[in-house]
């Protein structure tokens, strides 16, 4: 799609370009200043607070990596500010502070969380954050809500969807089969507009994602890419690829 070269020109770095055996935490300062170093582009996981701030983390709740077990969205911006993560002495940051630390050196690739509950307001304070960053930045989901709302809204911001072709994971029982079978092939986009797509590196044999590229000309990123052969898979059928646990080439799969 015209103008927007730049989100496939490098690989996106998976939350960073983190490695916790070396104490680089997804989702974090440290992450993202590697991935600069690297000349990747940053994809990231936004979350809401109970007090309407984008914070970025990727679960919907405290434990996995950081000290306590609360929800993000019932937690202020100054408790969130007070966690500290189990391995490093980095911060969870608010989506404002990392456009401050990027501040347009890279491509920001921007996924909104969603409990698929009609909350737009994540959607609403990423919008504000972004009215003032000049540099290359992108909003995605699953949920097209969101989505439909930056179009509305922010029709400038770059907006894409996330899907994959079976939702089988267990993070996905709470949502219908209809809603599964409706985001899987695309069948919001009437509505969505997606100016690009992020689909699963094992589904990208499925029609939807080959409709979008080669029939109406998205931009197919492909995630999480990790081994030889999603490399191998992503090279036939994607225009780059957001990786994690290893360091490919500057291009990527960019003009292989």
């Amino acid at each position: 799609m015209p103008g927007l070269d730049w989100l496939t020109s490098r690989p996106i770095a998976h939350r960073g370009l983190h490695n916790a055996a070396d104490g680089v935490i997804e989702n974090t300062a440290t992450a993202f200043t590697a991935a600069m170093a690297g000349g990747f582009g940053i994809e990231t996981d936004l979350q809401i607070s109970a007090d309407g701030e984008a914070m970025v983390h990727h679960d919907d709740a405290l434990g996995r990596l950081t000290q306590g077990n609360q929800p993000l969205a019932r937690m202020n911006v100054a408790a969130i500010r007070a966690v500290r993560f189990k391995a490093t002495d980095d911060r969870i940051l608010a989506l404002s502070e990392l456009c401050e630390l990027v501040a347009g050196r890279v491509p920001l690739l921007l996924e909104l969380k969603s409990r698929f509950d009609g909350d737009l307001r994540l959607a609403a304070r990423t919008a504000a954050v972004l009215e003032t960053y000049t540099g290359p930045v992108a909003v995605m989901s699953f949920d097209p809500e969101p989505i439909a709302a930056i179009r509305r809204t922010a029709p400038t911001l770059t907006r894409g969807i996330v899907a994959e072709r079976y939702y089988t994971h267990r993070e996905w029982d709470r949502l219908s089969a209809a809603a599964k079978f409706k985001m899987s092939f695309l069948l919001h986009a009437p509505w969505t507009r997606p100016q690009f797509l992020a689909y699963s590196v094992k589904d990208l044999s499925a029609v939807p994602p080959r409709v979008a590229r080669n029939l109406f000309g998205l931009p197919l990123l492909t995630w999480t890419v990790r081994t030889a052969a999603d490399i191998a898979r992503a090279s036939r059928q994607a225009d780059q690829i957001i990786f994690e646990g290893f360091r490919p080439a500057p291009t990527g799969i960019k003009n292989s």
